[in-house]
């Protein structure tokens, strides 16, 4: 008897083989962001295209005239898409070749000014607003953790009183990230009493559709998305002079900020949970003002001054 196989001899459709793909990405907020690139590919190339006949010509083409006029940023994140899908689709052996060698990514310019500075920060984490966006927003900063990692807490990944938690990292790893005073005080009112569910919950209760593990048992409230927290994070920072600011500007200052105080390389690469020092570089980048007191701190003609007085 032969193996049965999920697609057919000829190869595999297009649409099955992106959702295969996009099922094996464990982030939801990559998972969406990947989607709307091979969405994209299967909405013009045809759901039933046998992936094996994607050809380079045609797909460099098509993502020029899609994106080609996007910022490098945009054009980069479906690149690294793309070929996310087709090295899982080799993989599967349903694909031979390299589709996507007609298309380089593009270089994009250091922008210094995507950390918050610690005045912005103070300001958010000060405001007035609800308590469950003040303990997300002050546990997204002092943790330095990303936004889908901790909207995917259960009040049993927590440790109260090592003031630290169990999160899945980006691609499933499970790593500790620990906070400080102010969201210690804070968590206990946020979680009232409740022992189980997820941490973050939404205002109304859950849709039917809403998985059980996204649902809090006492109340029936589900799961706070990354959507929604984005959008009410934007929505309070718009009237700020740089704003309106993401989520992840949160985890970006924490990092540059730390790197400032004097953080070792591993202890940012803990904070952070990057593998590699090349993606820690760059977050831990020092403001100019950081530059501009640590070149006056350590001026030797200073010190002489100082030591002369």
């Amino acid at each position: 008897m032969g193996r049965s196989r999920a697609f057919p001899v000829r190869g595999a459709r297009l649409a099955d083989a992106v959702a295969a793909y996009l099922a094996t990405i464990p982030v939801a907020n990559t998972r969406r962001g990947y989607a709307i690139a091979l969405n994209q590919l299967v909405t013009d190339f045809g759901a039933d295209t046998d992936v094996a006949l994607l050809e380079a010509e045609r797909v460099g083409g098509w993502s020029t005239l899609v994106w080609g006029g996007r910022s490098a940023q945009t054009v980069n994140v479906r690149l690294a898409a793309l070929r996310g899908a087709c090295e899982y689709w080799r993989a599967q052996q349903w694909l031979v070749g390299d589709p996507l060698s007609w298309l380089k990514s593009r270089s994009t310019p250091p922008d210094h000014f995507r950390a918050l500075t610690r005045d912005e920060v103070d300001r958010i984490l000060g405001s007035d607003t609800s308590l469950r966006e003040r303990v997300l927003w002050r546990m997204l900063y002092e943790t330095a953790a990303r936004a889908d990692e901790l909207l995917m807490l259960d009040i049993g990944d927590l440790d109260m009183p090592n003031r630290c938690a169990t999160v899945t990292r980006k691609g499933g790893a499970r790593d500790i990230v620990a906070w400080q005073t102010g969201t210690a005080r804070l968590l206990p009112r946020l979680l009232a009493g409740r022992r189980q569910g997820p941490v973050f919950l939404t205002d109304r209760k859950a849709k039917p559709d809403v998985a059980a593990p996204d649902i809090d048992p006492d109340t029936g409230r589900a799961r706070l998305s990354y959507r929604r927290a984005l959008e009410l994070f934007e929505h309070h920072t718009t009237d700020f002079g740089r704003g309106p600011f993401t989520l992840h500007q949160l985890r970006h200052s924490r990092l540059t900020h730390a790197a400032e105080d004097g953080a070792s390389t591993p202890m940012l690469m803990r904070m952070s949970g990057h593998a590699s020092v090349r993606s820690l570089g760059e977050y831990a980048r020092p403001s100019a003002g950081a530059l501009i007191r640590w070149q006056t701190g350590t001026d030797p003609a200073a010190r002489k001054r100082t030591q002369w007085r």
